[in-house]
């Protein structure tokens, strides 16, 4: 799961105007404190015989302490709050991404060559051969992030323009990770056929498309219909991205604990976009027991449901037909695999699983049950969040399969890029490295990237989706 979801407090900069003739400093710092803030830096803006302005670096835990905190320095004569600035607001200041030219513009040969009159040349290439939009535009290593903002984060559905912070963030994340351009698209309709007819549209500028926070059932659709219909990749991140990530962590934890895939019974909770995603890998990659778990109860294929999604799981899985509800489902189970909601997993329901058990708990920010709660009864514990050890976190997935499958011109993700992908996190760790605490890489490891791009463009040209054969 994506680690922008952690929110465990924040940094404020409060700039204050202080009359030194009838206060001093240290009521400021005395005011903060005691209002809750922890004052971690002081800058001098200006300084004059009775005056002092200075910005104050604050944290805070909460977004109440930042009000309590203005309050109590107002309260004081003798200081004024000037302004407050959230660190992370600033950042956002007039978005995250901009775009620059490869080549600088220094005089008119360099203008007739970019634009008029050579381009013409360059434009009539591409239409009579359309395949070299590859190599003569940025289709090349271009992504488009698509997104309507009906499931963005732990948010839910805020809408394109609230959204598009988050889309600017996976943008960063594509540029600095991989070296993917990446650009923003947030679409004003959550109308499943328009959503379609619009990234078809847009399609010509770039090389692949990256769905993002595009509520189920919808995505399902979207995502089918656009692989379809299209010849470049379609990737829809929270499904896919987060059923690699959990693969891999899942191969590095059957090892430890000494389980293989085809034994393991594995439960899943919460058969939305992601548990359906991380099913089908898991079947791919050999699973043959696994129990998905809703609002229902264990989907059973006894039982007819109005939800076509919980209809093919109940058809592929749980070749037991056990029935009842999570606590039957995870009795006696090897492995748990939440992407529900926090809080509902019990230690009781731990206790209840086979000895040393496999717990993925991946809601956000809150996860099914907090590690702290069964450490000593776990056999390995990961969540999506950044403050646990083992974050199962897209960005160790996205950045490597596009940059793979942009460089072999792939005509779609498959299933076996998918696993590739998979492996090759898990590989990043070496068998000397590999600990309960540690079954994961960093998002920052360098090497994840590198493998995940070799691997996904091998298995791109075994499994025939390659077009290009070799780098030009």
């Amino acid at each position: 799961m994506d680690g922008k979801r952690s929110m465990d407090g924040k940094t404020i900069i409060l700039r204050i105007e202080i009359d030194t003739r009838n206060v001093g400093f240290g009521a400021a710092a005395a005011a903060i404190e005691s209002a809750g803030g922890d004052m971690i830096a002081i800058d001098v803006i200006s300084t004059s015989r009775d005056r002092s302005v200075r910005d104050l670096t604050v944290k805070v835990s909460e977004t109440s302490s930042i009000e309590r905190i203005s309050a109590a320095l107002t309260a004081i004569p003798g200081i004024r709050v000037v302004n407050v600035s959230d660190r992370t607001f600033l950042l956002h200041l007039g978005g995250k991404i901009t775009i620059q030219p490869k080549t600088p513009i220094q005089n008119r040969d360099d203008l007739s060559r970019v634009y008029t009159p050579e381009v013409a040349r360059v434009c009539q290439a591409i239409h009579e051969d359309p395949s070299k939009a590859f190599t003569l535009t940025i289709k090349r290593n271009t992504v488009a992030v698509v997104s309507d903002g009906s499931a963005v984060l732990g948010l839910g559905n805020i809408g394109p323009y609230a959204a598009m912070p988050v889309m600017e963030g996976k943008a960063m994340l594509f540029k600095q990770f991989a070296d993917v351009d990446a650009f923003p698209i947030c679409l004003d309709t959550q109308d499943t056929e328009e959503i379609i007819a619009s990234v078809k549209r847009i399609a010509p500028a770039f090389g692949g498309i990256n769905l993002e926070d595009i509520s189920a059932p919808r995505c399902f659709e979207i995502e089918n219909r656009l692989r379809s219909e299209l010849d470049i990749p379609v990737f829809h991140d929270d499904q896919h991205g987060t059923a690699v990530v959990l693969y891999a962590g899942l191969l590095n934890a059957l090892k430890l604990t000494g389980r293989t895939l085809a034994e393991s019974r594995i439960v899943v909770c919460g058969i939305g976009a992601a548990g359906t995603a991380c099913t089908k890998m898991l079947l791919a990659g050999g699973a043959r027991n696994i129990i998905g778990v809703d609002r229902p109860g264990i989907l059973n294929a006894d039982q007819q449901y109005e939800n076509s999604v919980w209809q093919w799981y109940a058809e592929n899985t749980n070749p037991g037909r056990l029935s009842g509800g999570l606590t039957e489902a995870l009795s006696g189970a090897d492995v748990f695999i939440g992407v529900s909601a926090g809080g509902i997993v019990s230690r009781e329901h731990v206790a209840s699983m086979k000895p040393e058990p496999i717990v993925f708990a991946m809601a956000n920010p809150e996860p099914e049950i907090r590690p702290e709660k069964i450490e000593d009864i776990v056999g390995v514990f990961a969540t999506g969040r950044s403050d646990y050890p083992n974050q199962i976190n897209n960005v160790l997935c996205f950045p490597g399969i596009f940059r793979g499958a942009l460089e072999c011109r792939a005509s779609l993700i498959n299933e076996e890029m998918k696993l590739a992908a998979a492996e090759a996190i898990a590989s990043v760790i070496s068998n000397d490295e590999l600990s309960r605490m540690y079954i994961i890489p960093s998002v920052f490891n360098n090497r994840v990237v590198e493998e995940v791009r070799r691997r996904v463009i091998d298995a791109a040209r075994r499994s025939g989706v390659a077009r290009r054969q070799s780098r030009e």
